[in-house]
């Protein structure tokens, strides 16, 4: 019986785990993702292939020959990020507790380490199985050597090889060459990619033949090629793995690679120290056991249902089958396939549903490819799902709702009985972490599916998803909408045993629904007036690069870092503020803004780049990005992206634009309402001030603000001990800055430049401050204990802010998680009360049959249409409604304004 040899790429695993998985730590902060990665991977790869003989092999510390023979190789790659090299040691721990031989030979790599193992098992006529994610492996590939990917599941024979990079195992060299490797920093031919290096290694035979015949390769192809030919004795030195390196002394013979007894003992220490509850569990038979203190580490993994179903639904038999399925079933998850990711252009290519786990269907409806196979038509199934898509009562389960649901409106279905969305329910989970749908079946359930990319490729390559064969779409398609109800069976359970997390989770639900709504509703653009604004900007533009010309004394690129670095530092001799990465001094808006306070070229840049921003980003695109269907542009508001709870705006970006300029005001008056319409804007006055003084309970805060007072001049009154009637203007500003950058954390030294006063009289004022607050004092102390003992921070409605820095992350990045741990309960409370009143508003606009629409939600305002019939209406309705979302210790207040245009009501 022929033995096998299973070598495992430690180091390749090692990088692909950590940037693979979400920033996991244990209850001590200490990150886990590359630990839980690896091992998991290990633990997949002998339970998939049964070895005679194993090791992890992992690179050693120091040079290799390769870098004496290249002083440049892998000079382009980073330094090991401080959060992985943190887990090297607790992995090879693990890794030899868990019987792996566990190799690293210095000055040797591993690539080379795994070519000369796979060599001498060869010899003997074991057959070798190398698991790594690096490519260049693929030329140790023979009849003897198979590659596998733990992560995607991939297995490369020579068959395999071939189909993947388009030449065989032994002509890999060759390829590699061709292609260089940008990641060790080899060169390879200047602008040639893989495709056309597989073709000319399949028209020449060989690289060799291709330098004997590289004067008949024509263009600049060609020339490059010729140019690169000098390199390649040394390229190819650099890129062909070693099979004979001298292991004799680390590796006797294949025997000493046996599996080993495993160590259960330090298992146990290591998984208990690391928070793996499963793997404590199962390491000490106890089912009942959890690791002390454990509270953040996900390792509890679900089996996989015993049988997977998945149909492709090609017939009407078939159709009705999954019908009755769907009628019967409690839960049913769906999901849609479609044409493009932009829900208001996203057309439906297919349906898939899932009825229980393992049971699934994809109903594919307008894939387009050469020899297709007939599908059923999209008007019938549509027709025939529709009173099933539109029934309130029939609870449906999907994975990011909103854009679903913008997919059929689109083919004229209304989605209703959105029951549950496991995006909301990962993001009222674990909101630090993605939402994906993969990277949430790998994390919860232990699994990865088939990856889009794989279906689709990737970059200028990439096709639609309907122009993939069916049979390959069916089983992704069907995946999707099975994973989505088991994660659902994970995560919904886990809401449900918290009250806080369920009245989270209430809030999220119909926020989706309503997003949906502000979308489709668009606002109004008046392009000429942005295109006016545009010719203003860009005369201003010319202007102020004339005068950077003289104030440099030559003209030169006031886009190129480089040049800039060159006029500022070199010819104008500037202090030198911070240094990139690279040691050479930066131009970056934070160095500008300290040298412009002294300095008049850096001033004028920064005005340069503001305005410069504002017509790239505002008045050239905005017009561009109408829809010329509903002649308004649709932005589209990211959910579960904020750790706070707060919305994200793309397309455009609509809570980006500039307020404290006049040129960024006046974008602004471009947002219009219709002929008949007006603009209201109703803003939450200082609610975040209101809302420290709900949490903190400072009796003075909360006297002020139930009095009605001006807060920032209260403040002064009691900073500067004057009557209220005689704070000054200036002696009110310092209040307003000190009221708003307290809360967020601002230092000492950060109000003293904020106010440009000494940092004792800054000082002084903060002392003051929270003598005359010791309520604010109190919070924010409780708060950073809290933070650090527990993790995170809530909101007044229980909504969890994680902060995974605030224990295992640097010194400033530890700083900045404890100043986020006292901002983010008034952040993340603010916006669940937006939340909260953007669904209140639309459900009464549905209700009372108005024809009012809400079009923008930016921060805490809320933006609507209103016929000039209804304004009176909205003008009482609309704050009572803001604020009768929640009862707080302090009245909240909502202020509005109308206008035809967005800045005339703001």
């Amino acid at each position: 019986m022929i033995k096998t040899l299973l070598l495992v790429d430690g180091s390749s695993y090692l990088y692909r785990a950590f940037h693979a998985l979400p920033d996991l730590r244990n209850a001590q902060g200490e990150p886990t993702g590359a630990l839980y990665g690896v091992l998991n991977m290990l633990r997949r790869a002998l339970n998939d292939h049964k070895a005679d003989y194993i090791a992890c092999i992992f690179d050693a510390k120091g040079k290799t020959f390769r870098d004496d023979m290249y002083p440049e190789y892998k000079a382009t790659r980073a330094s090991m990020p401080d959060d992985l090299a943190k887990q090297v040691e607790p992995i090879v721990l693990s890794v030899r507790a868990m019987g792996w031989p566990v190799i690293s030979i210095e000055g040797v790599e591993a690539d080379d380490v795994i070519g000369t193992l796979t060599t001498m098992a060869a010899k003997q006529g074991v057959k070798s199985i190398v698991s790594t994610g690096d490519k260049d492996m693929a030329q140790l590939v023979n009849d003897h050597v198979t590659l596998v990917n733990t992560m995607s599941a991939e297995t490369l024979d020579i068959n395999g090889v071939i189909a993947k990079f388009g030449v065989p195992p032994e002509r890999i060299v060759d390829y590699l060459m061709l292609i260089g490797d940008t990641v060790d920093n080899v060169p390879g031919v200047e602008k040639v990619g893989p495709k056309t290096a597989a073709k000319w290694i399949t028209q020449y035979g060989s690289l060799d033949e291709l330098i004997r015949q590289a004067d008949t390769v024509k263009g600049v192809a060609g020339n490059n090629l010729r140019a690169a030919i000098p390199n390649f004795e040394l390229t190819r030195k650099l890129i062909t793995i070693r099979t004979d390196c001298d292991l004799a002394k680390e590796i006797p013979d294949l025997e000493s690679l046996r599996p080993r007894p495993i160590e259960r003992d330090t298992l146990e220490t290591l998984y208990e120290r690391y928070g793996f509850r499963t793997w404590v569990r199962e390491i000490t038979g106890d089912a009942q056991r959890v690791p002390e203190g454990d509270s953040r580490v996900q390792t509890d993994l679900p089996a996989a249902p015993e049988t997977v179903e998945y149909d492709t639904v090609m017939d009407w038999p078939t159709f009705d089958k999954w019908l009755a399925r769907i009628e019967a079933a409690e839960l049913v998850a769906l999901d849609t396939e479609t044409n493009s990711l932009v829900e208001m252009q996203a057309r439906l290519v297919g349906i898939s549903i899932a009825t229980a786990p393992g049971l699934a269907c994809y109903i594919p409806v307008a894939h387009r490819y050469g020899g297709v196979p007939d599908q059923l038509p999209l008007d019938e199934v549509l027709a025939r799902l529709k009173p099933w898509l539109e029934n309130a009562d029939a609870p449906k389960l999907l994975h990011n709702a909103k854009y679903d649901t913008h997919v059929f409106a689109n083919a004229g279905v209304s989605l209703r009985g959105v029951k549950h969305d496991t995006m909301l329910q990962a993001y009222v989970l674990e909101s630090h972490r993605g939402v994906g749908l993969a990277d949430l079946a790998q994390r919860w359930l232990g699994r990865s599916g088939v990856q889009y990319e794989e279906l689709c490729g990737k970059g200028a390559k990439q096709i639609c998803f309907d122009e993939v064969a069916i049979d390959a779409a069916s089983h992704y398609a069907a995946e999707d909408a099975d994973f989505t109800l088991q994660l659902h069976n994970v995560l919904f359970p886990k809401i449900e045993a918290d009250d806080k997390l369920k009245t989270v989770y209430a809030i999220e639900m119909p926020v989706s629904r309503v997003l949906t709504v502000i979308e489709r509703n668009g606002v109004s653009i008046d392009s000429d007036e942005l295109a006016r604004q545009s010719h203003v900007i860009g005369q201003e533009l010319m202007t102020l690069e004339q005068r950077a010309y003289e104030l440099a004394g030559q003209p030169f690129n006031l886009n190129s870092p480089k040049q800039l670095g060159e006029i500022l530092f070199d010819k104008l001799k500037l202090p030198v503020v911070k240094k990139t990465a690279s040691g050479a001094p930066s131009t970056d808006e934070d160095v500008l803004s300290k040298l412009a306070e002294d300095f008049p070229l850096p001033k004028a840049l920064l005005t340069y780049r503001s305005l410069s921003k504002l017509k790239g980003t505002y008045t050239d695109k905005l017009p561009k990005m109408v829809n010329p269907s509903t002649r308004r542009v649709h932005t589209r508001y990211a959910q579960a992206a904020v750790v706070t709870g707060r919305l994200a705006s793309s397309d455009p970006n609509l809570q980006n634009i500039p307020v404290r300029t006049v040129e960024g005001r006046r974008v602004r008056e471009a947002f219009v309402a219709d002929e008949g319409n007006v603009i209201v804007s109703a803003d939450y006055s200082q609610i975040e001030l209101r809302i420290m003084a709900h949490i903190s309970g400072d009796e003075s805060l909360l006297k002020a603000f139930a009095a009605g007072e001006d807060i920032h001049r209260a403040t002064a009154s009691e900073i500067f001990s004057a009557k209220l009637d005689e704070v000054s203007s200036e002696q009110r500003r310092y209040a307003k800055v000190i009221n708003f950058g307290l809360i967020y954390g601002m230092s000492a030294f950060g109000l003293a430049a904020n106010l440009g006063i000494e940092r004792d009289a800054a000082k002084h004022y903060i002392d003051r401050y929270f003598t005359r607050y010791p309520g604010v004092a109190r919070y924010m102390e409780e708060t950073r204990a809290r933070a650090h003992e527990r993790g995170y921070v809530e909101t007044v409605f229980g909504r969890r802010l994680w902060l995974p820095e605030i224990n295992g992350g640097s010194g400033p990045r530890r700083q900045a998680a404890e100043r986020a741990a006292i901002n983010a309960p008034m952040q993340g409370t603010a916006a669940d009360l937006i939340k909260l009143a953007m669904v209140a508003v639309q459900d009464w606009l549905d209700e009372a049959g108005m024809r009012s629409r809400i079009v923008m939600q930016v921060h805490d305002e809320l933006v609507v249409e209103v016929p000039e019939t209804e304004v009176d209406v909205m003008r009482e309705r609309l704050p009572a409604l803001m604020c009768g979302v929640a009862e707080l210790k302090v009245p909240l207040l909502a202020e509005t304004g109308v206008g035809k245009n967005w800045e005339q009501a703001h």
